[in-house]
């Protein structure tokens, strides 16, 4: 009806009255029903063909692609007593900026003037070694003056040996004429007494034969006793000889002594100022070391020894160092089942927390909110979770990252790999099959061909 006036018909009372019309009305229904099902039956059917991404879903969290990159706890060298803070949580301090000093608390070290004073002792140490050095040269040259002086006296005595031993055979000859005299003067003598007994010779003649004799005799006497005192001289030059030997070898063997063992202290001496330098620079970088500065420019995140007075040991954490540039990757630990799908360069889309997104992991073209990755490093050996850690940093040709992120945040991946059709993605997803392993011909990951 057209409604033109006021008063409206209720169709539904002027309907029902009427059969035929009720049958007129509901004879259209049934086609409508079944082209409702014909289109969504071929809806569904042309669904099921639609591209599908297969992914797996790995939760991860936000680190630095470095290790210098990330926080580090800024310890102390030495044990000491904090004295004085320099900086508060939240500064930035550069390379090299005091962070806190420290006082020492050893009594080895209490001496203020501990480094005066050990120079000191290497200098008189290196006093001393100078004079032990003078003394062995000392001892150097005496004993070449007593290798020249035993030269000369064995020289000496072995021209006085040789002229014993000359007088020796002088005095042998003299010896051996003065008993061929004596022995002519003996025949000489007998013959006198001869011609004596025949009367051809007078007495005196006899008796000066017997002077003769006697002379003879007495020079025979005398030549043997030279031959016997030439002899014993010969014998005292050879003991002589011997004894400048033995001499001269105990001076000189004492004198190498001397030398040997002044060389000895001088080598002990500079050992010792060798020892006592050592001692010194290590006074000097433990004085260096009362003053903990920053390994590296960053923000002061966390005070973790705090006071003043407060006793600290030697590699204890002090405060906790952020540094103020690094580059972000995310860390994720990936099944087993799902390693051997893996290769650098693989695409991730990410989703960081605090940062919404609409996400279709199967359709990761339309999603939006998340941010490209891609895979820099695969561990090759299992991590104590029973898990495999992969590494992915921010892909170069998508969208940065956001700048506000901090490390720790956590993160969710959607490792993507091979395109299949939906059909075929819930047939593997109700078999519990994982993904398909994908490799293109060159043998390069899926996002490179893609690239």
């Amino acid at each position: 009806m057209l409604n033109i006036s006021d008063n409206n018909i209720d169709e539904s009372k002027y309907r029902d009255g009427y059969s035929s019309l009720m049958a007129v009305a509901d004879r259209g229904k049934p086609v409508k029903k079944l082209k409702v099902f014909l289109y969504t039956t071929f809806g569904l059917i042309l669904f099921l063909f639609l591209p599908w991404t297969q992914n797996v879903r790995v939760p991860g969290n936000l680190t630095t692609l470095y290790p210098d990159q990330r926080p580090q706890a800024v310890q102390n060298v030495i044990p000491g007593r904090i004295e004085q803070w320099f900086v508060r949580e939240g500064n930035f301090v550069n390379a090299g900026d005091t962070i806190v000093q420290i006082s020492e608390v050893k009594d080895s070290y209490f001496d203020p003037q501990l480094i005066e004073r050990t120079q000191t002792q290497i200098e008189n140490k290196k006093n001393a070694a100078v004079n032990y050095e003078d003394k062995a040269n000392n001892l150097s040259d005496q004993i070449n003056a007593l290798t020249k002086a035993r030269i000369n006296k064995l020289e000496q005595a072995g021209n006085k040996l040789i002229q014993t031993r000359l007088k020796v055979t002088s005095d042998s000859i003299d010896f051996e004429a003065a008993k061929i005299d004596y022995s002519i003067a003996q025949n000489r003598l007998e013959r006198m007494e001869e011609l004596f007994d025949q009367g051809l010779k007078s007495l005196t003649d006899l008796e000066t034969r017997r002077l003769k004799l006697q002379e003879a005799r007495a020079k025979s006497i005398s030549a043997e006793n030279k031959l016997l005192t030439s002899r014993a001289a010969f014998v005292n030059a050879e003991i002589e000889l011997d004894a400048i030997d033995n001499d001269y070898a105990e001076k000189l063997s004492k004198a190498k002594s001397e030398r040997n063992s002044a060389l000895s202290t001088f080598y002990d001496t500079q050992a010792q100022v060798a020892k006592m330098e050592n001692q010194l620079s290590n006074y000097e970088v433990r004085k260096s070391n009362y003053f903990i500065t920053a390994p590296q420019s960053g923000y002061v995140t966390k005070a973790i020894s705090v006071g003043l007075g407060e006793n600290i040991r030697e590699g204890q954490d002090i405060v906790s160092i952020m540094p103020a540039t690094y580059d972000f990757a995310v860390e994720m630990y990936v099944d087993p089942v799902d390693f051997p799908l893996l290769r650098n360069g693989n695409d991730v889309r990410l989703m960081f927390d605090g940062w919404p997104a609409i996400v279709f992991s199967g359709w990761p073209q339309i999603s939006n909110g998340t941010f490209g990755g891609e895979i820099l490093a695969i561990d090759n050996f299992i991590s104590p979770n029973g898990k495999y850690r992969i590494l992915v940093t921010p892909d170069e040709e998508d969208v940065p990252w956001p700048e506000d992120l901090r490390v720790g945040t956590g993160s969710d991946g959607i490792l993507l790999f091979k395109d299949v059709p939906l059909w075929y993605e819930l047939w593997r997803q109700l078999n519990g099959f994982p993904p398909d392993y994908y490799m293109n011909i060159n043998g390069d990951s899926k996002s490179k061909e893609k690239k």
